[in-house]
């Protein structure tokens, strides 16, 4: 199998799973999301630390202790994704899985004002037309919902922070992972023993399928993420970026459809200015590769 195809299958798998993600974390209940997520930490690094013992692949730890400066971005990225899984699973297990599936819609038009405000990036005319139906659509929601969809927009704002930050220290998923989660290990793991002293806490009380699920939380974590890195080095980023599509997509079917989540024509509306905004900014973004590629071709051929 050509190695461009083998990376589209690996893009679809991550986001895949990633989609389907709000089916999982309603099967945790009664356990609240703060109790989830501290167990998704303790058991994503159980779960990355034995990909790496199967893989041999340690070299890499010392040199990155000689790196403050990552090590640095490292935490920050623990300390951002730590906020965006919190709010992901209180989302999906308090009946809204739609306004999540919002977040990552428009997480492209966050990470695009990033690369404007903070690496002083230009936009395209386009772009600015798609970043302003994304605005839009945020109006739109907020006198739906009659609050400030706010869900979607720390999910789209954490992610993107944290896209940002690992793009800037240009460390492996599996290694990343690694540190991300040794640093929230701690707390984690305090917040876990003390719940579990208070008598509180459900691992173990609720049955060994109930523990085993909580476990496998940190396998969910490991897996896509993997998979998202096979998929990263062996196809171009514009198919990457349509392929990211996936999982916002299953994720607001899972809402529409298994969850029955209300949808009102109000809030159709502000989705359907959401998809015209990306439907705008993946046109855009693909004439652009195209002008890039032909661009690049002129000179052999002149």
């Amino acid at each position: 199998m050509p190695e461009s195809r083998r990376g589209v299958l690996y893009g679809i798998a991550a986001y895949t799973m990633w989609g389907l993600f709000p089916l999982y974390w309603p099967l945790l209940k009664p356990s609240a999301a703060l109790e989830i997520l501290a167990h998704r930490i303790a058991w994503s690094l159980v779960a990355v630390v034995a990909i790496l013992v199967v893989r041999r692949h340690w070299s890499w730890f010392r040199e990155l202790l000689r790196t403050p400066r990552k090590l640095g971005l490292l935490a920050l990225a623990a300390m951002v994704i730590t906020v965006n899984w919190g709010v992901y699973i209180y989302a999906v297990n308090s009946g809204h899985v739609v306004e999540s599936a919002l977040g990552y819609f428009i997480n492209p038009l966050v990470s695009v004002l990033f690369g404007v405000f903070l690496l002083r990036e230009r936009l395209r005319p386009w772009q600015w037309g798609a970043v302003g139906l994304g605005a839009l659509a945020v109006v739109v929601l907020t006198v739906d919902y009659g609050r400030l969809p706010w869900i979607a927009l720390v999910l789209a704002v954490s992610f993107g922070t944290y896209g940002l930050v690992k793009k800037i220290a240009q460390v492996g998923a599996a290694e990343s992972l690694t540190i991300e989660t040794l640093v929230l290990l701690l707390p984690a793991l305090g917040y876990l023993l003390y719940l579990q002293g208070q008598g509180t806490g459900t691992f173990g009380s609720m049955g060994a399928g109930h523990a085993l699920l909580l476990a496998g939380g940190g396998v969910i974590t490991a897996v896509p993420l993997l998979c998202f890195t096979s998929a990263a080095i062996r196809v171009p980023l514009t198919t990457i970026g349509l392929l990211q599509y996936i999982a916002p997509v299953l994720q607001f079917l899972v809402g529409v459809f298994v969850a029955h989540e209300v949808m009102p024509p109000s809030r159709w509306a502000g989705f359907a200015i959401v998809w015209l905004a990306l439907a705008v900014f993946t046109w855009d973004s693909l004439r652009a590769a195209r002008q890039a590629r032909r661009t690049a071709l002129e000179p052999m051929t002149a």
